[in-house]
């Protein structure tokens, strides 16, 4: 075959190279050179012809024992995969099996946590509320006791007061040279009467106001420790509006009034 693609490549060579006939297209070349090339191409071809059919039919053996090969292989491939795909489902549902198992035991198990959680947290706002009452029972009473104690003594002052008035007048009036200055020293005995009242009466206001806005922080901190205690139960078993008693609670805090309003 090597000499066949030779005698071809000297032929064209042989042409390119040929002088060109003036005024036409075509060319001389060297007639003996031309046929020696030539019976050297027919002297080649047959034996490569040969060698060429040989490699075809050795080209169909091959190709018919590989695609023996091939469906032998790709049959053996098909019942493989057919094997590891009945044994991947197998374990897939095995697996799937005890995944469901461990995870409804999971869910069992929180939901038993869950219920211990807020049962304590239920117990835990029940004593808060409790004892918040209890403490505003308690700062309540001191405030009214003190406050009726206050009003009490602004009372008795107020009426002395008015009586040491009443009485001074009376004996200014007794002496008509000074009628005019004890009618004036009475008015100001009365004013300042009056103004030691409404004294008593704000000290005793604000005191009671003081009271009750110590017992409103007391209750706010309480609130607040119950709302972080709410939180902290949502956010550990990663609910959400799980718990209905303590929600009930924050209401009925809400719509009670303040003891600032009660004090106004």
């Amino acid at each position: 075959m090597y000499r066949v693609f030779e005698a071809l490549d000297e032929l064209v060579a042989l042409v390119e190279e040929a002088r060109t006939v003036p005024m036409t297209a075509g060319c001389l070349v060297p007639r003996g050179d031309v046929l020696e090339l030539l019976d050297d191409l027919r002297d080649a071809l047959p034996a490569e012809l040969d060698d060429a059919q040989d490699v075809l039919d050795e080209r169909d053996t091959l190709v018919g024992n590989a695609r023996e090969t091939s469906d032998r292989l790709i049959t053996g491939a098909e019942n493989d995969s057919e094997a590891m795909l009945a044994h991947a489902k197998a374990e897939s549902d095995r697996i799937l099996a005890e995944a469901a198992a461990k995870a409804e035991r999971i869910v069992a198990e929180s939901s038993v946590h869950a219920q211990q959680t807020v049962d304590a947290a239920a117990e835990e706002a029940q004593r808060l509320e409790t004892s918040a009452n209890r403490e505003f029972e308690a700062v309540t009473g001191r405030a009214r006791a003190e406050a009726a104690r206050v009003v009490e003594a602004g009372d008795a002052s107020y009426h002395k007061s008015v009586a040491d008035g009443i009485a001074e007048q009376q004996r200014l009036v007794s002496d008509s040279e000074v009628v005019a200055a004890s009618k004036s020293e009475a008015e100001r005995i009365v004013d300042a009467a009056h103004a030691e009242s409404d004294r008593l009466r704000g000290e005793c206001d604000i005191y009671v106001d003081d009271k009750l806005a110590d017992f409103e922080d007391v209750l706010t901190g309480t609130l607040r420790s119950v709302n972080r205690g709410r939180q902290q139960l949502r956010t550990g078993a990663g609910m959400h509006d799980y718990v209905e008693y303590p929600h009930s609670v924050d209401v009925a805090h809400d719509d009670d009034r303040s003891p600032a309003q009660m004090a106004g």
